[in-house]
């Protein structure tokens, strides 16, 4: 069974022997720049290609880095709230402490 490559499954994923991409018929003639060349075409194929596959893992690497600064950050306002939380615990047994010395020299 022969079937022809589709853009999203090729034959082959090696450029040089892929067909050559073909003018668009709904393009006007003359419209492409003379100079370019068909391995220059391949070239850029292939380029776009590695870069396309390469989008996915940037993606991910910049949402890893968002996610442990995220995290970075709650932590830091977690350690902020506990601190907070036991100053206002030191200021209590401060008072009580400086209430019972009070008590005690007034007997």
């Amino acid at each position: 069974m022969n079937i022809a490559g589709t853009i999203d499954r090729p034959l082959t994923h090696d450029p040089k022997k892929q067909a050559p991409m073909k003018p668009s018929t709904s393009e006007p003639a003359g419209s492409a720049t003379e100079h370019v060349t068909t391995t220059g075409a391949n070239d850029s194929r292939q380029n776009r290609t590695r870069e396309m596959q390469l989008i996915p893992e940037a993606l991910a690497r910049a949402h890893m880095h968002d996610r442990l600064h995220e995290a970075e950050r709650e932590r830091r306002a977690m350690r902020l709230a506990t601190a907070r939380r036991m100053q206002r615990r030191a200021e209590r047994a401060s008072l009580r402490a400086r209430r019972a010395l009070a008590m005690a020299v007034m007997q």
